[in-house]
C-alpha cells in the first residue's frame, strides 16, 4: 500500500518532530555563527509547517503520474526546493519569531542542520522504519 496524503502529513509532523527536534538539539550548540535555539527551532517550525503545504502541492503533481506515487529519489531531491523556498524566507526575514542578527540567519548553519535532518528522516523512512513498524505501510502511512 501507498502512503496516503494524511499519511504522508502524519510522517512529515512525527518525523520532523521526533527526529528533527532530537537533531536540532544535538547540532545546534555545533553550527557555525552560534545561532541559538530559539532560531534553530523556529526554522524547524517553519520548515514543518510549509512541508505540510508542499505534501498538498506533491498531492497534486502526483495525480499527473500512473502510479499516484514519487520514486523514493524524488522524497530526496524535494530537500532541493524546499530548503530553497525556506532559505528564502530566511533571506528576506519573512519567517516569524526569529530575531534576525544584523548579518542574517548564517546560511551554513542552515545549510547543515536543514541536510542532516533531512538525510536522517529519508534514510529513516525508507529504510528501518519499516521494520519495527510493519503496520504503517497498511495503513496508508497514518500513525493513527
Amino acid at each position: 500500500m501507498l502512503p496516503t496524503l494524511n499519511g504522508r502529513i502524519q510522517t512529515r509532523i512525527f518525523m520532523l518532530v521526533v527526529f528533527g527536534g532530537l537533531i536540532t538539539l544535538v547540532l545546534t550548540p555545533m553550527l557555525p555563527g552560534d545561532p541559538d535555539y530559539r532560531t534553530t527551532y523556529l526554522i524547524l517550525a517553519a520548515v514543518l509547517v510549509l512541508g505540510i503545504v508542499w505534501e498538498l502541492v506533491y498531492h497534486v503533481i502526483q495525480q499527473f503520474r500512473w502510479e499516484k506515487d514519487w520514486p523514493t529519489m524524488f522524497g530526496l531531491i524535494t530537500a532541493l526546493n524546499e530548503g530553497a523556498l525556506v532559505w528564502l524566507l530566511l533571506d528576506l526575514e519573512l519567517v516569524p519569531g526569529i530575531d534576525y542578527p544584523s548579518d542574517g540567519v548564517p546560511f551554513w548553519a542552515f545549510f547543515i542542520d536543514f541536510t542532516v535532518i533531512w538525510l536522517v528522516v529519508w534514510i529513516w523512512t525508507n529504510g528501518p522504519m519499516r521494520v519495527p513498524f510493519i503496520r504503517w505501510r497498511f495503513f496508508g502511512g497514518r500513525i493513527v
